[in-house]
């Protein structure tokens, strides 16, 4: 079975929430503002996932951000479920830190698609197996 290896710590073993909170309190310290998302496909170029209520901008309390966190772990408990850190000091909101908090027990993960194209020309492309058991729209 293939772990996904996605943002901060991830090729690590999974963060307790005591390490998660320090995470966050880090992010804090720096001035970022923190958001939670969730997905159930985790593609590589699916970067934006579904935001779990609006970014916390003006929390200055990490315990805020782990009641969020609970809550959402709560509402998709076989979902992945990511922290991003954005640091807005360039006046851009860049990613300034991002690690996952959540996996689901069983991670599908991908399959290799080939396509013949013109000449002798092959493309591949990378399609998740979450996906292909129910379309999209229809896992929500």
């Amino acid at each position: 079975m293939a772990r996904i290896t996605q943002g901060a710590f991830s090729l690590l073993p999974d963060l307790t929430d005591d390490q998660i909170k320090a995470q966050i309190d880090y992010c804090m310290k720096m001035g970022f503002a923190v958001s939670i998302e969730w997905t159930d496909d985790p593609h590589p170029r699916n970067c934006y996932w579904e935001m779990w209520g609006l970014p916390l901008f003006d929390v200055a309390d990490s315990a805020t951000v782990m009641y969020e966190l609970n809550e959402a772990r709560k509402a998709y408990p076989s979902c992945y479920i990511k922290i991003n850190a954005f640091d807005n000091t360039r006046g851009v909101e860049s990613t300034g830190l991002s690690f996952m908090v959540q996996r689901p027990s069983y991670e599908p993960g991908f399959y290799l698609v080939r396509q013949e194209m013109e000449g002798r020309r092959i493309a591949y492309t990378i399609q998740s197996y979450a996906v292909q058991a129910a379309g999209e729209g229809s896992r929500y």
